[in-house]
């Protein structure tokens, strides 16, 4: 039985760390990229060897080719690749510079359209492979102040359904997850921030709770293996209802 590989964006901390310790879990080996050294080497000290940290800034279009090829040469294949890497910038729409714009565009859309590419060609002799894209809440509706990030994740949710369109006939599976409000550092550090969102959002998500990493480490489990081999294009939030409450 061959073993299965598979690539974590952003894997060394929160949502991509807590999708990574399910992948170990379940014996996949997981490569994790990421730009901060420190943080992925506390992941593999945590996770063990199934855990191979890799360091790369993924904005750095012109080095993706010799990544994927870096994983492929160690290890044979790509089974599965979760595109989590993302950045934000909260602004006020008129604050927000050309270079703002395009450097949020670049890491959560560019760079994962570039790195699927690569991975995508990597997968099609194979004739099996799933993706998953890490879509958000501000996909789903809007909010203020973080127009480039609603921008490259209402991107991500179209290239989404376009790709499993595309690539589905030749066995690669494309999903995407829209985690609702995740309790990490990020949205700690926010939410104490502001009381005033913290209470809108806990009180348009109809479970009343924040969700943790490791609820959207089990959703991509899920999309990552055979118990959705019948699933493609799909957008799942993750959200304890917040993209349908009131």
């Amino acid at each position: 039985m061959n073993q299965t590989v598979a690539i974590v964006t952003g894997g060394g901390s929160g949502i991509g760390l807590a999708i990574t310790e399910k992948f170990v879990q379940h014996n996949i080996t997981t490569v994790i990229v990421g730009r901060d050294p420190e943080k992925l080497h506390q992941a593999k000290q945590k996770l063990g060897s199934l855990c191979v940290p890799i360091v790369a800034d993924l904005s750095d279009l012109e080095a993706i080719p010799s990544l994927v090829k870096q994983v492929i040469t160690q290890f044979g294949h790509i089974d599965i690749l979760v595109n989590n890497a993302g950045i934000n910038m909260k602004k006020d729409f008129i604050e927000v510079t050309n270079e703002d714009f395009l450097k949020v565009i670049q890491t959560n859309l560019v760079a994962v359209f570039a790195l699927t590419r690569e991975v995508v060609k990597a997968m099609l002799p194979n004739k099996k492979g799933s993706i998953i894209n890490i879509s958000s809440m501000a996909a789903q509706y809007g909010i203020p102040k973080v127009i480039a990030y609603s921008a490259s994740k209402t991107a991500i949710e179209g290239m989404t359904r376009a790709m499993a369109t595309e690539l589905s006939p030749q066995g690669i599976r494309i999903n995407c997850i829209a985690p609702g409000f995740i309790a990490t550092d990020m949205t700690s550090k926010a939410f104490n921030a502001d009381a005033e969102r913290k209470n809108k959002a806990m009180g348009r998500t109809p479970m009343g709770v924040m969700g943790t990493p490791g609820d959207i480490g089990d959703a991509a489990l899920f999309l990552a293996t055979e118990s959705s081999r019948y699933i493609t294009g799909v957008v799942l939030p993750v959200d304890g209802g917040n993209s349908i409450g009131f």
